[in-house]
């Protein structure tokens, strides 16, 4: 895996570096994101959901557990909130390794520590730290990290 790191100072920063990561993203592809309570994670998946040109509004399945979103006539992307899950057992019990191994998919997962031992190996592995108030430290691990640009 190769590391790439983005630092943003605002929401629309954020937004920017998720869009532009989605065009390197193949279907068939899970994206785990990490960090605490309130560092951007939702902010993230919403860029990264407009990078698709996808319209609708993107908001945290937090109660829901997941959203769905039409990239195209056959390809998807799912947007999964793993806050309310206790363990993996919960997670299977709703069926997301269908989700996270949908080949004609991108499974985004908000809080994937929690199911990390069912993850792909390949999945891609996004880290945000928070800095100072709007300020962001994004660590991108993916195979194709080292074709990501250096600024946004």
């Amino acid at each position: 895996m190769n590391t790439k790191i983005y630092y943003t100072n605002s929401e629309e920063e954020t937004e920017k570096v998720a869009a532009l990561l989605s065009k390197h993203i193949p279907f068939g592809k899970a994206v785990a994101l990490h960090g605490d309570l309130g560092t951007g994670k939702t902010v993230f998946a919403r860029g990264f959901i407009k990078g698709f040109r996808i319209g609708d509004i993107v908001s945290s399945p937090t109660f829901t557990l997941i959203k769905e979103y039409s990239a195209d006539k056959d390809h998807w992307i799912y947007h999964l909130d793993l806050y309310r899950i206790t363990d993996v057992e919960s997670a299977l019990a709703f069926g997301i390794d269908e989700y996270i191994n949908d080949e004609n998919a991108v499974a985004l997962i908000e809080w994937a520590e929690r199911i990390d031992e069912i993850l792909p190996e390949d999945t891609v592995q996004i880290k945000i730290d928070s800095i100072h108030r709007q300020s962001r430290k994004i660590t991108i691990e993916s195979e194709f990290s080292e074709n990501l640009p250096e600024n946004c």
